[in-house]
């Protein structure tokens, strides 16, 4: 039996140990940074897609794809709230007259903001 092999399949290389083929894997050891969404994703990839969470950690995009998802929630997350709240007339003037309403405002906003993007973004 060859001591290393290399499946064309998956794009592992896999190396001999007793009578058992394992796959070379290296451990990443810089500590990935992703933020609020990215951990969002993590956690519904590993409860519900356990089997695409498991190919992005064994081929290490893990980190890429969350970083990725987290940007764009982001900036859809900013870009819905700008359109919100210029719909519903939520401006600077309003913020100087009754900052309690506007912070109201703006919470209820930023909520339904992010629901939107968790809904659409996120959880697919």
């Amino acid at each position: 039996m060859e001591k290393h092999i290399y499946d064309e399949k998956n794009g592992l290389r896999y190396t001999l140990q007793g009578d058992y083929y394992l796959p070379d894997l290296a451990l990443n050891e810089e500590e990935p940074t992703y933020g609020k969404y990215g951990m969002l994703r993590k956690q519904f990839l590993k409860e519900h897609r356990s089997a695409k969470y498991q190919y992005l950690l064994l081929t290490g995009k893990l980190t890429e794809h969350l970083n990725q998802i987290d940007q764009e929630s982001r900036e859809q997350v900013e870009m819905l709230m700008e359109q919100m709240a210029e719909k519903q007339g939520v401006t600077e003037e309003l913020k100087v007259r009754n900052q309690m309403k506007w912070v109201r405002l703006m919470n209820n906003i930023k909520a339904s903001a992010e629901e939107m993007v968790l809904r659409e973004t996120l959880y697919i």
